[in-house]
């Protein structure tokens, strides 16, 4: 049904998830972010609140294994529930219940873990810690890097159509956020190219968001 990736950059502290899954619009209920904080996959059989509640354990000074334990136990039906975590130190946490669909596999590496279910091979999950640690560049590519590695493993045993990336820096908001909801047919090469599309424009964005005197024109109507 879904297979993620968690990392951390260790030269700009980024926190980041790229994900895919055979259900529609992965991106509104699996990823889970907040700058300085951590970043936590909630997937399987989604319970969205698992997402929050680790980060506000994690903001409390929890470590990673301690607010992912206590957040599960809070909620109950944890054998139903998959989840990773990374911390902003670059600490990691990984559960994977007895009733995860499928052949499932989780695995921690450097400053990141990868988890997935209904998986098509264990080695997916094994692909994608390996291509992370292995890549180099910002780190939304080599998140997507490694969301194309498990791709190119197997992926998932069907379909997938939906895929999603979004990374945290040192500002409230994400700072890339980018989904595709539904696609027939290779979500995680179209999620792809909208990166190629929006990584040349990150920055003017931020540049408009924090001052707007220094920001590009628009290339809009009126803008002159």
């Amino acid at each position: 049904m879904t297979f993620s990736i968690v990392g951390r950059c260790a030269e700009t502290g980024q926190l980041g998830i790229a994900i895919s899954s055979s259900s529609i619009a992965v991106g509104a209920r699996c990823p889970w972010l907040r700058a300085g904080v951590g970043a936590v996959a909630s997937q399987n059989i989604t319970l969205p609140a698992l997402g929050p509640q680790i980060l506000d354990e994690l903001a409390g000074g929890l470590a990673a294994q301690t607010a992912m334990d206590r957040a599960l136990a809070r909620n109950g039906y944890s054998q139903y529930r998959q989840v990773a975590v990374v911390d902003a130190q670059g600490h990691t946490a990984v559960f994977s219940g007895s009733q995860a669909l499928g052949s499932h596999h989780a695995l921690a590496g450097e400053q990141c873990v990868a988890a997935g279910n209904l998986l098509a091979d264990v080695g997916v999950i094994t692909a994608m810690v390996g291509a992370f640690e292995r890549s180099e560049g910002c780190l939304a590519a080599r998140l997507l890097s490694a969301l194309q590695a498990g791709q190119g493993a197997g992926g998932e045993a069907g379909a997938v159509h939906s895929a999603a990336l979004s990374v945290v820096d040192d500002l409230t908001w994400p700072i890339v956020d980018l989904r595709v909801d539904w696609a027939e047919q290779n979500p995680i090469g179209q999620l792809q190219e909208l990166w190629l599309a929006y990584e040349p424009q990150l920055q003017d964005y931020l540049t408009r968001a924090l001052n707007p005197t220094l920001a590009p024109r628009y290339g809009v109507p009126g803008d002159e």
